[in-house]
């Protein structure tokens, strides 16, 4: 019995460590869900960029143009309205850095830099364009607007075949004027002697630009003319080393000649008038398009400012009246007086240029 009991003993505890050593089945895993893939944003493509269109497919372009005016003289008036509408036609493309007021020089030497290619425009009168450009001399012959309008001197000027003619022979000295601009109105005598009729200029010392047709216009009235420098001129008047000059109204104003001037003559001898002129290369150089904006831009600027030339003479002539100079005028008839002094200027001036120009020019403003 009791061998009984340790046999069942031995068989429960073998029984018992075969239990224990089965090999445990883990359950499965459950399935990790997979998070869903993230989405590829779109890729756009590339923009394309339009081709630039007008101005803003030019390069751009800077000018330098410059004059010789006195302070708020029409030359500068027309000079910067010019670069002004030029900068806003081109939204900025072409502009213009302009230097008034003898900044680069006097006229003479402004014109030279233009034709050098340094500076690209002057606007100058036309008095010393006559030492680049003989051909000038025309607008020398005194008193050959003084009979004239605005409008009629515009067309003989602007319009007309003298135009086409002269400015042939801008053409060959490597510039082009791209416009006169002018109001009808004069360069004007100031003195410190009272001139009543024709006879007054005689001895009379007046200081003139450089150019030999006013220098015989003045001599052939029995003037004395004696070129010097503008920046002279003042000094001169007021320590009577010359008696008088002659400009337009508003350069007389620019000057403060009315401080060292007792009258003002309205003599009318030579038209006041302003050319744009600018280097031939270099506006051949241009675009098309910059060519045509410019000279858009020049004759805009002069129908805005040619309308208050007049007025500007008128107030500029009654500012010199307030600062206590005396105003003489004349009668019509002064014109033709004036005329038979200086027939030898004009058969120089024809003999030197052409006669054809002279022609030309009498004939253009007939026809008007």
């Amino acid at each position: 019995m009791k061998k009984l009991l340790i046999l069942l003993l031995i068989i429960g505890m073998t029984l018992s460590v075969v239990a224990c050593s089965k090999p445990v089945v883990e359950a499965p895993e459950a399935p990790v869900a997979e998070a869903p893939a993230a989405e590829t944003p779109a890729v756009e493509a590339p923009a394309v960029e339009e081709p630039a269109e007008g101005f803003a497919a030019l390069d751009p372009v800077k000018l330098i143009g410059a004059d010789n005016a006195g302070v708020g003289a029409a030359a500068q008036l027309y000079g910067q309205l010019i670069a002004k509408k030029v900068e806003e036609m081109t939204d900025g493309q072409l502009t213009i850095d302009y230097f008034p007021n003898s900044q680069l020089g006097n006229d003479q030497e402004l014109q030279g830099q233009m034709l050098a290619g340094d500076i690209d425009f002057v606007i100058a009168q036309t008095a010393q364009t006559v030492s680049f450009v003989p051909e000038v001399a025309i607008f020398d012959l005194p008193m050959v607007f003084a009979k004239y309008d605005a409008e009629t001197i515009d067309y003989a000027l602007n319009n007309s075949e003298f135009t086409e003619m002269i400015n042939e022979a801008y053409k060959a000295k490597n510039m082009y004027v791209l416009h006169y601009l002018q109001g009808g109105t004069y360069r004007e005598t100031t003195s410190n002697k009272n001139i009543e009729t024709i006879d007054d200029f005689n001895g009379l010392k007046i200081r003139t630009m450089e150019n030999p047709n006013h220098m015989a216009f003045w001599k052939a009235l029995g003037a004395s003319p004696t070129p010097l420098p503008w920046p002279e001129v003042y000094v001169s008047l007021q320590q009577g080393l010359v008696d008088a000059q002659e400009n337009a109204t508003d350069t007389n104003v620019g000057a403060n000649f009315q401080e060292v001037q007792d009258y003002l003559i309205m003599t009318h001898h030579i038209l006041y008038c302003n050319q744009f002129l600018i280097n031939a290369e270099k506006f051949d150089s241009l675009d098309p398009m910059y060519q045509e904006v410019l000279q858009k831009a020049v004759d805009e600027a002069a129908v805005e400012i040619e309308a208050d030339l007049a007025k500007i003479n008128d107030d500029n002539r009654q500012k010199l009246v307030d600062g206590g100079m005396e105003l003489i005028e004349f009668e019509p008839s002064f014109i033709d007086e004036v005329l038979a002094k200086a027939e030898g200027v004009y058969k120089s001036i024809g003999e030197a240029i052409g006669q054809e120009y002279v022609d030309a020019l009498l004939k253009a403003l007939e026809k008007q």
